[in-house]
């Protein structure tokens, strides 16, 4: 494995997570002491397992292929690599995306690369992922490419 990277939520989100098992158990307090914990502790474990699997996101890449989040592609199916700024991933993400492309998309994550498609059985022209080392993974992709 050349490259590897888990896209884990803030620390602020968990916090999130716990106040919404605090809320869940102060709605319920109205019935008693045994639905205020029950409420408490699920609305948290709720709360977990939601920032769990949205944060659970990984990108990798192996000796023949780049693995995003579902995404499986072969790298002799993909092209140039670009790294993007703060400024230039928000364009892509917004303005300039295109609808066909794969998007491994990470709002808390600033940064991002996009690489070009170049198989043309495929109908996505580029993958945008968003990751926190994008020029790591630039080199990754184009070792790969020796």
């Amino acid at each position: 494995m050349l490259y590897d990277e888990r896209l884990t939520a803030p620390r602020t989100w968990w916090l999130i997570a716990a106040l919404s098992g605090v809320a869940l158990g102060l709605i319920l307090f109205p019935l008693g002491f045994v639905p205020l914990l029950g409420g408490l502790v699920a609305g948290a474990a709720l709360g977990a397992i939601a920032v769990s699997a949205y944060g659970s996101a990984r990108i990798r890449v192996l000796a023949d292929s780049l693995v995003a989040g579902d995404a499986r592609v072969p790298v002799s199916a993909l092209g140039e690599a670009h790294v993007l700024d703060e400024e230039e991933a928000r364009a892509w993400r917004t303005h300039r995306a295109d609808p066909r492309a794969y998007m491994l998309l990470r709002g808390y994550v600033p940064t991002a690369l996009r690489v070009e498609v170049t198989d043309p059985a495929d109908p996505t022209p580029y993958l945008y992922l968003s990751t926190r080392r994008p020029r790591a993974l630039a080199d990754a992709l184009e070792a790969t490419r020796r």
